[in-house]
């Protein structure tokens, strides 16, 4: 069970409306504060001027460093931003104790290995959740709205692919550092770390509270073509942090599971392997159902090898 002790009274259940709104409005704070002093320093560093990178951000990806003051603005203004807002409102809000002295110590080498395969198993299995998932028709009425999703869905592919096309080992070295290791810690920190103690408290069911938070970490990415996936990594990280009661669990996999992605990016514009990011076209069944029986039986001995922690205390 996740750990998160506070004696705090807007962190108990009766007060769950209160916390929620102070979360999202402390969230998006913390977000906008270091984005933009991300922004003003971005200039000084990279030799590039205000008006270059406000293009970048709306899709003009022509400035010669510009993919390197992406990455800063992306790894200040985001995964250190989320995990600078998660630390702001348990330190200073709700007070709480995430008692690193006990979560620390569960981290072990089987786990880690478990921690592999179930990632593996799990990327595995999420290529037929990204193909069912690029299938989805909204009915005629909400066509207005799939225009808009659509639109925001190649835009955040164009980025995406503008972050991932590295020209150099220093820039693959950064994305993975920004990608890979900046977002999987804040990230799991913001959600995994405070928003999913908070929904298990308040829905009364830990596997609600999994769930809930990987709705929530899934819409807030606001890509509707890749909800689906992004759901299923939601719970297979919500469940590695419930079952273990150690955070190191899920931002391991977090980490592997998106350096694993830039590295495959990587090695196809390399020439080394056929991977194409934007294919949702076809899908390989035999590896989806291989990646399912890989994760099952991973997360089950990965509970069974943390079975001995037994209940963890949880004082909201």
């Amino acid at each position: 069970m996740e750990i998160y002790e506070t004696e705090s009274e807007i962190g108990k259940r009766k007060s769950w409306l209160l916390s929620l709104i102070v979360i999202v409005l402390v969230a998006i704070g913390v977000l906008i504060v270091l984005q933009v002093v991300a922004l003003a320093i971005a200039p000084f560093l990279f030799n590039i001027s205000m008006e270059e990178i406000i293009g970048l951000m709306t899709g003009d990806y022509s400035p010669s460093n510009g993919r390197m003051a992406m990455y800063f603005v992306q790894g200040i203004g985001s995964g250190i931003g989320f995990w600078v807002a998660a630390y702001v409102i348990m330190r200073f809000i709700d007070k709480a104790d995430l008692h690193w002295e006990i979560q620390l110590p569960r981290f072990n080498i089987k786990g880690a290995g478990l921690v592999l395969l179930i990632t593996v198993g799990g990327m595995l299995f999420n290529g037929l959740l990204v193909y069912f998932n690029s299938q989805l028709i909204l009915p005629d009425f909400l066509s207005g709205m799939e225009s808009w999703m659509l639109e925001m869905e190649e835009q955040l592919l164009e980025l995406t692919k503008f972050l991932t096309d590295f020209q150099s080992i220093p820039e693959l070295l950064v994305g993975i550092l920004v990608i890979g290791v900046f977002a999987g810690i804040g990230e799991e920190m913001f959600f995994r770390g405070l928003i999913q103690p908070k929904m298990h408290l308040y829905t009364g069911n830990g596997h609600a509270g999994v769930w809930v938070t990987a709705f929530i970490f899934s819409a807030i990415h606001l890509q509707f073509y890749g909800f689906l996936p992004r759901l299923f990594l939601g719970g297979m990280f919500g469940y590695l942090y419930y079952y273990s009661g150690s955070l190191t669990y899920p931002i391991l996999a977090h980490m592997l599971n998106n350096t694993v992605t830039v590295l495959m990016v990587y090695a196809s514009n390399q020439g080394m392997i056929d991977f194409d990011m934007e294919s949702t076209d076809t899908v390989s069944y035999p590896a989806a159902i291989v990646g399912l029986l890989v994760l099952l039986a991973g997360i089950f001995y990965f509970k069974k090898l943390n079975k001995p922690n037994g209940e963890l205390e949880q004082s909201i």
